[in-house]
């Protein structure tokens, strides 16, 4: 098997990985190195010439240079990358999967010292207070280094190896990898491959829980249910399953009345988790079921589409609707946990797939500019279930850049009194189309993509978005399927369910709309001009009949 050591500068992946290799008749692959062995330069040079983006770029090179992990249960090889090399989605993509990562964990203090006596020079750490800028490199990397297995580094270096190889031999090369693991104010995130069964055992556990109450739908339940269920008997826990109806169906105050009264029959407890299973209309209902309930009980997202997993399932909304429009009934309920293992999206049908895109060039358009290449490069395939947007790792930079992303805004503004209204970019004329088409006809992510014609539409007329950024947003939308043609619906309609939009305040409409890098909030907007760019996306209406 591959070793893979991770870890801040000074935190002794070189000393460590040296003698657990040798410890084992391994080989011993310093990553950086490597690089500098290609590049006939020492590393400080190769920043200087060429900046930390063609480091990197070297750096990613040497990583897929390695080829596939050894799958032998003895150690055949240690490697130690540098301690930034797994900030990149990509990268840890190609060492954790089918490896077993280590990390190395020490306290900034520790290393700074370590650093001070070494002769080798770290252009992230060179010219700055290196306990500040270790700290700064603590937080800012602690969810890609806590995917791993955690060692405390500062020992002396044999027991150090000991704890290595200890923890390498008890968990052996995993069934799948976990990519990213972090801790933050709205619950525990664990994003990875083939990991859903495993993980949600290890929360329910970690939450003293003796039996989970799952709450899912007929379709995510006969994909992944058979897997989910054996991994948690496994663990010893009692397994109770709810099914609600599929997809808005179950967005309804009925199917709420119903499954409490199913949860007051079989005697739920506070402290019985519900878990959620399923995609975004499911989360939603499951977790409003879990905010009310007995006011409250514990949840557990394990959302089981693209949409569900790089959105709806992270951020605490919860809620059903009204026929007056979507989301009307709700309550603010985070989540203990969210593991998503984008495995379960492997049999995800492609509308599924590419509706989901329309959140995703929300975020993009949000102003991340790596996701707007990936999905300018990949969307298309990712679309399509092209599984070399699985295998190369696409579709889960796609998931985690994301997910990240609305973890950072929700953490900000968790009940939305200021910077959360980004995330609504194309939401409001979207949310009319959809209640329009009676939530049946689009899927969400589809009438999002519409509503982000729209904002950007809005935002030319108004001067607020510039015409090449609007334009560039268009085209993706183009290259992905997403927000063509025209909707058949009457204008009154979506006019209609626009005024009942959530996101009113004294009675003005603020608009999100896409600036050059970000967005803007406008209350401003003309009636006038609203209505023409909603018309524009309908199909004209001549004598009262939609031609």
């Amino acid at each position: 098997m591959d070793v893979v050591l991770i870890g801040l500068p000074g935190s002794g992946k070189s000393a460590i990985g040296r003698r657990l290799a040798a410890r084992h008749d391994a080989t011993f692959i310093d990553l950086d190195e490597a690089i500098e062995h290609e590049a006939a330069a020492r590393i400080p040079a190769i920043f200087e010439r060429e900046g930390e983006s063609g480091f990197r770029d070297r750096e990613r090179a040497a990583i897929e240079g390695l080829g596939a992990p050894d799958g032998s249960a003895a150690i055949r090889r240690v490697i130690a990358p540098g301690g930034g090399a797994v900030v990149d989605p990509r990268n840890r993509w190609r060492l954790y999967r089918g490896r077993v990562p280590v990390w190395l964990d020490g306290r900034p203090e520790v290393l700074a010292q370590r650093l001070r006596r070494s002769p080798n020079v770290r252009p992230l750490i060179a010219g700055r207070d290196p306990i500040r800028a270790l700290r700064d490199l603590t937080i800012s990397r602690s969810r890609f280094y806590g995917a791993a297995a955690r060692v405390a580094g500062m020992a002396e270096v044999g027991s150090v190896v000991d704890a290595v190889d200890r923890v390498v031999r008890e968990s052996g090369v995993a069934r799948g990898a976990t990519l990213l693991r972090s801790d933050t104010t709205i619950g525990r995130v664990v994003i990875g491959e083939r990991i859903a069964g495993r993980v949600l055992a290890e929360e329910l556990g970690r939450l003293g829980a003796g039996r989970a109450i799952v709450i899912s739908e007929p379709g995510a339940w006969g994909a992944v249910g058979r897997t989910l269920e054996a991994d948690l008997r496994g663990s010893g826990l009692t397994i109770e399953v709810l099914l609600l109806p599929q997809g808005e169906a179950a967005k309804t105050l009925s199917v709420v009345e119903t499954t409490c009264r199913d949860l007051a029959r079989r005697r739920v407890e506070r402290r019985d988790p519900i878990v959620a299973v399923g995609g975004g209309a499911l989360g939603d209902t499951a977790g409003f079921i879990a905010a009310t309930y007995l006011r409250g009980v514990p949840l557990v997202h394990v959302p089981t589409t693209l949409v569900a997993q790089i959105d709806s399932s992270i951020g605490g909304k919860t809620g059903v609707d009204l026929p007056e429009g979507k989301n009307l009934v709700g309550a603010f309920h985070q989540p203990t946990a969210i593991v998503i293992d984008i495995a379960l999206l492997a049999t995800l049908p492609e509308r599924e797939r590419r509706a989901a895109l329309g959140e995703a060039v929300k975020m993009a358009a949000l102003g991340d500019e790596r996701l707007f290449e990936l999905l300018e490069a990949r969307g298309a395939a990712i679309a399509h279930g092209d599984p070399s947007a699985t295998a190369d790792g696409s579709l889960a930079e796609l998931v985690e850049r994301c997910a990240w992303a609305k973890v950072e805004v929700v953490a900000a503004d968790e009940r939305e009194t200021a910077v959360r209204i980004a995330l609504n970019l194309g939401h409001s004329l979207g949310h009319a189309f959809e209640a329009a088409g009676g939530y049946r006809d689009l899927r969400h992510g589809e009438a999002v993509a519409f509503g982000l014609r729209a904002a950007c539409r809005i935002g030319v007329a108004a001067g607020v978005t510039p015409v090449d950024r609007a334009a560039r947003i268009e085209r993706l939308l183009d290259a992905v399927g997403l927000g063509t043609g025209l909707l058949p619906y009457s204008l009154a309609a979506v006019l209609d369910h626009l005024g009942a939009d959530k996101k009113h305040r004294s009675g003005r409409l603020r608009w999100v709309l896409p600036t050059a890098t970000g967005h803007a909030v406008h209350d401003d907007v003309p009636d006038d001009l609203v209505r023409d760019v909603a018309a524009g996306l309908l199909v004209p209406v001549v004598g009262g009949v939609a031609s």
